[in-house]
């Protein structure tokens, strides 16, 4: 046989294998690749990152409508607390901070610093602790207000900070979520002992690799409560039992804490009640309270399952609510911060409906009454509702029109409340969005 037909037969072979291994490499392992590409993108993450907005010097602090008290001490820091979560191409932040409330014209313009996350996606909510400065430029009868607006957009900043820092901190994550009823001396009804929530929704987030693999990374807390155990009136600066809370979650190795409020309005407040009748109003019982408080989210959800890549969903609106209450008009107009209305009868607010794995979330823009809070949670679509009181904007009190005006005990939360209205169409315009949102995932 002549050698170099034998030598370009083999040639000829070489090339066919050679060409067949490049038609499995494209037919098999680059597909591969590419689905590896894309399920690393599909994987669900979290991240989160604190920044501390304690004033100094100290300022003074506001328990809502009026003039702030001055301070001289504080007792514990004030906070904004970010959790950014993400899947595929849906980026959502949650943000708490440690103040009476937040209004949209101070949450906006901190979106507006937020590189990476839509604007509709950033949930911004209050803890509605009764000793932090003036965020809302409350007027006195003259109409002029003691805001410090410095402050107002040093807190601006660090709020964009804390976001954009959790994007940062994106990892891979896992997803645990329960609700139960904290047990123990937390929260009552001041108005009627018993109507209020007693159930606690719990959302936790945990690493699933590198060395902090199986830990939590962070713990939210949705629970109604007023932490006004200090109050505005005893010159002292604090996050009141939210403090507490945060270093307690933190200790027991629940990674950093975030507390959103529920419908804690009219008037679900700590339970510091003394067996003489008075009140526990130091840090010692913010101490009690919050340690409490901690150790139930945590007994809540430390039996829950463990969801694996869960799925995350958001949206958001815009609503209407007629601005009916002169007191609140005449803040509206005065208010060195300039707050937005399309006219001097209405005021427009945005709403969010979040999905993350089994859970639902839905926003309150104010402090929405315990009925009303009921009322919403029994029609969400899942077993595992979250309510975010005092979120996107924090219009006082929200209660519905047959209460309005109905009782004595209810004057005051009538007059810190936009009208007789907004807790009707609260309830009617977020059942309606409920019917055209998908529901969260079963498991």
């Amino acid at each position: 046989m002549d050698l170099k037909i034998y030598d370009k037969k083999t040639l000829l072979l070489q090339r066919r294998i050679q060409g067949s291994i490049k038609k499995i490499l494209v037919a098999f392992i680059i597909p591969v690749f590419f689905f590896a590409i894309g399920a690393q993108a599909q994987t669900f993450k979290a991240g989160v990152a604190v920044r501390m907005i304690t004033p100094d010097p100290l300022l003074p602090v506001s328990g809502g409508i009026g003039i702030p008290k001055p301070t001289t001490i504080k007792k514990g820091d004030l906070y904004a607390r970010a959790i950014v979560l993400e899947k595929g191409t849906t980026r959502i932040a949650i943000v708490s901070i440690d103040n009476l409330g937040w209004p949209a014209v101070l949450g906006d313009k901190s979106r507006a610093l937020i590189k990476g996350i839509p604007a509709e996606n950033i949930l911004i909510g209050a803890t509605h602790t009764h000793s932090a400065p003036d965020a809302y430029g409350f007027p006195d009868e003259n109409g002029k207000s003691s805001v410090d607006l410095k402050y107002l957009d040093w807190c601006v900043h660090q709020i964009a900070d804390a976001v954009n820092e959790a994007i940062q901190n994106l990892e891979p994550a896992s997803l645990k979520t329960a609700i139960g009823e904290a047990n123990g001396k937390i929260s009552y009804n001041y108005y009627a002992p018993q109507l209020y929530d007693p159930r606690c929704s719990v959302l936790q987030v945990l690493a699933t690799s590198g060395k902090n693999k199986g830990k939590p990374i962070a713990t939210l807390i949705n629970y109604a409560i007023h932490p006004e155990i200090i109050g505005s009136s005893r010159g002292i600066l604090s996050p009141d039992l939210c403090g507490p809370l945060y270093d307690r979650i933190a200790a027991q190795g629940g990674g950093v804490a975030i507390f959103m409020n529920s419908a804690q309005g009219g008037m679900v407040t700590a339970d510091n009640r003394l067996p003489d009748g008075g009140e526990a109003n130091d840090w010692n019982e913010c101490i009690r309270i919050g340690d409490l408080l901690a150790d139930e989210a945590l007994r809540i959800v430390s039996t829950a399952p463990v969801q694996v890549n869960p799925d995350i969903y958001c949206a958001s609106r815009t609503i209407m609510f007629p601005l009916e209450n002169e007191g609140m008009k005449f803040i509206f107009e005065h208010s060195p911060l300039q707050f937005k209305s399309k006219s001097i009868d209405s005021v427009a607010t945005r709403i969010n409906l979040l999905n993350i794995g089994t859970a639902q979330v839905l926003t309150i823009p104010g402090e929405a009454l315990p009925n009303i809070g009921y009322y919403v949670k029994r029609h969400m679509n899942t077993k595992q509702p979250f309510l975010f009181g005092l979120t996107n904007d924090a219009f006082g009190y929200i209660l519905d029109k047959v209460d309005f005006n109905s009782f004595k005990r209810y004057d005051y939360i009538c007059r810190t409340s936009l009208g007789e209205m907004t807790g009707d169409i609260y309830i009617n315009e977020v059942l309606k969005w409920l019917k055209t949102n998908p529901p969260p995932q079963n498991k």
